[in-house]
């Protein structure tokens, strides 16, 4: 198992950085949105200082278990996002999931922008 476990937003962006950094680290595609608000009721908590209630989107739970195990087993995990609103909400609901399940801490975790997607611009 790799040590570094590095989360893109798209598989081809995961194949191609994965090609540049080597066996070190392990690059997964969380494949877009994995979590959204409710359309069927509000969509936050009013109790709680409307805090939002988040679920699951249909057939994005393998991709969310693949992501736990992963960041298991990993030393850091890294958040490669897009320098665009819609790839940091891309990757928000894998990282709160981390978060929540206390797989991902300010120790472990760091966030990257992954518009660079050339050897030399990772290094």
């Amino acid at each position: 198992m790799a040590d570094n476990l590095v989360i893109v937003e798209s598989p081809a962006k995961a194949k191609t950085i994965g090609k540049f950094l080597g066996s070190k680290y392990k690059v997964v595609a969380s494949n877009g949105h994995v979590r959204d608000l409710p359309k069927s009721q509000l969509g936050v908590d009013e109790a709680n200082d409307f805090e939002p209630k988040y679920i699951t989107l249909r057939g994005r739970g393998e991709v969310l278990d693949r992501i736990r195990r992963e960041a298991k087993g990993a030393k850091h995990v890294l958040l490669a996002t897009d320098p665009d609103m819609e790839g940091e909400a891309g990757l928000h609901s894998p990282s709160s999931i981390l978060q929540e399940q206390n797989r991902l801490s300010p120790a472990r975790g760091r966030k990257l922008c992954a518009w660079l997607r050339t050897a030399r611009g990772l290094r």
